[in-house]
């Protein structure tokens, strides 16, 4: 079996050096499948990250695209295996979100962007682990366990794409796809050492994706379903398969992304976001995103602190605060939709009987989750204001480069969510402030790369997120590029 080169096996290449070696007929599909199943056999259910494997129709799979290529065939993910997140919906696959109640169900039809992976060549090899219906940070559930992070197996490769992260991250897979509504995609990238792409909101399909309760068909509100892959043309290229309309959309609607801003590193204007009061980054992080700042800058790019560049555009500085204000009530009000009615009527007595003066997390969430619509109007009309604040910032600026998650990778924590603490430089934090760095790109709809700048002093990555106008996904993927180029991007966690 040929390796990319002695630091890099064969495994753990970005997918795109997969497909050019496909192509070349370097190595076959079986072949590569048989690579990852035989890895993940050797590192499950250790890792516990692939729960589900495919492996009969995998190699059918495997073998129909070897047999293309030697046709001719050159679709763009022909031959390439690759796993999904779990509540991704998967035809003749059990497909679970990590809830005891859907441990048997077994969808008839893939999800919109699943069929499109397929159709573009890709071998499914099998599902990826999450918390249960996507909503933890951390990656465990009844149904499969828990998922260790490669790179420490004592923390977690967060959530709630935690398996599709340290899949790849421990070479069992070529290319994943995640979701993400409040980081899924970029918090498990970061602590994975990953690349990571969150859509723009509804440039991907979202049909098929569980949370809501299968067979609902109304897209929830700031979900998006998004690619981690090794380098940064990995998830480029697998976003270009995914996206555009479907169904009905697709009658009228066309997608037409525009091309990235700039080509040259040397162009890019970087709005540079180290830390806020309304949740203080860990030293390690901030430390990693200053440093990863004055490299971009030695290599070219024109790289300035975000308030001197809000300044520019004539705008109040950044805050975390404002710019996320109305995150947790419009995100509380599209998970409570697919709540069961015994919890969600739990809820609204909870909210009814509070205190007026009780901001502890549990009231908040009822009183969120319970919200009357003309509450959920005032919260929507905030998020627009926002947005539009995001509009004219991109104006002056072509990215924002900011943590991705306060800190690296935490520790294992399985208690009742209410009873954790997150512990950050040594002073206790609410656990959900793991959150709050990913809520603005979600709120206010703009896409969001996630980039590994390197590892602390202990070895764990340090990663963060280059948020982009509205639409302007591509330049984004531009730029992570270039963060790759100067930083040197994914490498292996070592004994895998």
């Amino acid at each position: 079996m040929p390796i990319i080169d002695a630091d890099r096996p064969l495994a753990f290449a970005p997918a795109v050096d997969l497909l050019a070696m496909l192509a070349a007929k370097e190595v076959s599909a079986r072949e590569l499948l048989d690579l990852y199943l035989a890895r993940i056999a050797d590192h499950e259910p250790e890792l516990g990250a692939v729960v589900t494997v495919d492996a009969e129709r995998a190699a059918a799979a495997a073998a129909a695209a070897d047999e293309a290529r030697a046709t001719g065939d050159d679709r763009p993910l022909l031959g390439l295996p690759m796993t999904v997140k779990d509540c991704l919906e998967t035809a003749g696959l059990r497909t679970t979100a990590g809830a005891t109640e859907l441990r048997d169900h077994v969808p008839a039809a893939d999800a919109v962007a699943v069929a499109r992976l397929r159709a573009a060549g890709a071998v499914i090899v099998g599902k990826t682990n999450l918390p249960p219906w996507a909503s933890d940070i951390q990656s465990s559930n009844e149904v499969f366990g828990t998922t260790v992070n490669p790179w420490d197996r004592d923390r977690s490769p967060g959530g709630s794409s935690g398996g599709s992260a340290a899949a790849l991250a421990a070479g069992l897979t070529g290319l994943e796809l995640g979701s993400d509504i409040g980081g899924s995609i970029r918090t498990p990238a970061a602590w994975c050492g990953l690349f990571g792409h969150k859509p723009t909101y509804g440039i991907v399909p979202i049909r098929g994706h569980v949370p809501p309760r299968p067979g609902t068909l109304a897209p929830m509100d700031m979900g998006v379903v998004g690619p981690l892959g090794r380098s940064g043309a990995d998830v480029a290229l697998a976003l270009d398969v995914v996206a555009g309309p479907a169904g009905d959309d697709a009658v009228a609607w066309r997608l037409n992304l525009p091309p990235p801003r700039h080509r040259h590193l040397g162009s890019f204007r970087v709005a540079l976001w180290l830390d806020d009061p309304r949740c203080p980054v860990a030293a390690d992080v901030r430390d990693g995103l200053a440093r990863a700042g004055e490299a971009l800058a030695a290599a070219g790019a024109r790289v300035v602190p975000v308030a001197e560049v809000a300044a520019q555009a004539g705008l109040p500085a950044p805050s975390l605060g404002a710019l996320t204000a109305p995150y947790q009530p419009l995100l509380q009000a599209a998970l409570s939709a697919g709540l069961p009615d015994r919890f969600f009527a739990e809820l609204v007595t909870t909210a009814e009987t509070a205190a007026p003066d009780d901001d502890t997390d549990t009231v908040r969430f009822a009183r969120d989750a319970t919200a009357r619509v003309r509450d959920w109007h005032a919260a929507d009309e905030e998020r627009h204001r926002i947005r539009a604040w995001w509009a004219q910032l991109f104006r002056t600026v072509d990215v924002v480069l900011a943590p991705a998650v306060l800190t690296v990778a935490i520790p294992h924590d399985h208690r009742r969510i209410p009873e954790r603490r997150l512990v950050v430089d040594g002073a206790e934090r609410r656990y959900w402030d793991l959150l709050v760095w990913a809520s603005p790109a979600s709120l206010a709809y703009l896409p969001a790369t996630a980039v590994p700048l390197g590892r602390t002093a202990e070895g764990l990555p340090i990663g963060a997120q280059a948020i982009g106008p509205h639409g302007e996904d591509r330049t984004t993927l531009a730029f992570a590029g270039h963060v790759e180029r100067v930083l040197g991007g994914f490498i292996p966690p070592p004994g895998w």
